[in-house]
């Protein structure tokens, strides 16, 4: 039974629920399905694109708002499982710079459907809520630019730790991250020798070293405590393909086991299914790939 789909293909029955809620005629099916969809999406990614958003049910799953005891907080979060399960795979689900929305959401409740405990936190909420930001360059002059790998880190690790209380398998950890969260992946990678697999989402590679990110993943091959699977975009204008092939260099260089796989024709995002940058094929198959390497991987 197919669990994830477009809004667009909402059915029949569905679109007539929709016309008996419109409040009048000035908005039609269409501009209110994208209205009501919107309202839990970051603002900065606002308006979405509500023809290829994907939505994935809570059929046969546990899943909502979750807090996590961090070292100076709790953590607001986002939990799905499948009912009733115990010991459960756990896939640590990282977020882009716009915290714990929709599209972060919908990720866990498709892994819980796979068979998955996974859980997401706002890993950027001690300097700002970033989902309620409607200016990028304010997020990332803000609570980006404040936030630091250590604190990522340490919110992951106590990420793994409640998932361990809470039906997940601690022997069976992953994580995957999108964009900056991709970044990360990596590193914790290199930080948690618990981890199994990881999957990084077009996550930045190389960098200036800083006070909150001394290092970057290229400068952490040596230290990969489980194996990653790098799915980056031919055409990223953010991520060069010199910057790929740097770091795939490094890996064969160190022996790793990790692999990067590229979409010669994809952009920065590609799986995103909110935003413009969306590719529906590119995203299907970096899926089957995640989780083909999990499994190839024991989680």
């Amino acid at each position: 039974m197919q669990t994830s789909r477009p809004l667009s293909a909402m059915t029949t029955d569905e679109q007539a629920q929709f016309d008996g809620l419109l409040p009048s005629e000035a908005f039609n099916r269409r501009s209110f399905m994208a209205t009501a969809i919107g309202a839990g999406f970051a603002l900065a990614v606002q308006p979405i694109s509500a023809q290829t958003v994907v939505i994935t049910n809570t059929d046969g799953l546990v899943a909502g708002d979750i807090k996590v005891p961090a070292a100076d907080r709790e953590l607001p979060g986002y939990r799905a499982m499948p009912a009733g399960g115990s010991r459960l795979p756990t896939v640590l689900v990282i977020h882009e710079i716009f915290g714990v929305h929709e599209y972060l959401r919908d990720v866990c409740r498709r892994l819980a459907k796979a068979g998955y405990l996974a859980i997401a936190v706002d890993m950027y909420i001690r300097h700002g809520e970033t989902a309620k930001m409607s200016n990028v360059q304010e997020i990332l002059a803000g609570p980006v630019a404040a936030a630091t790998d250590a604190e990522h880190m340490a919110d992951l690790d106590a990420c793994a730790a409640w998932a361990a209380k809470n039906g997940g398998d601690p022997q069976r950890l992953a994580v995957t991250g999108f964009c900056r969260g991709g970044r990360t992946t990596w590193l914790y990678a290199a930080h948690n020798p618990q981890l199994k697999a990881a999957v990084s989402w077009y996550g930045h590679l190389e960098g200036s070293p800083t006070a909150g990110q001394p290092k970057h993943p290229i400068d952490l091959v040596g230290q990969m405590k489980a194996p990653v699977l790098g799915l980056y975009a031919g055409k990223d204008q953010g991520i060069s393909a010199d910057q790929v092939e740097d770091m795939r260099s490094e890996l064969v260089k160190a022996g790793s086991k990790s692999q990067i796989h590229v979409y010669p024709d994809a952009p920065h995002a590609f799986h995103a299914d909110y935003r413009p940058t969306y590719r529906k094929d590119a995203a299907e198959d970096g899926w089957k790939r995640m989780l083909a390497w999990l499994r190839q991987n024991g989680v």
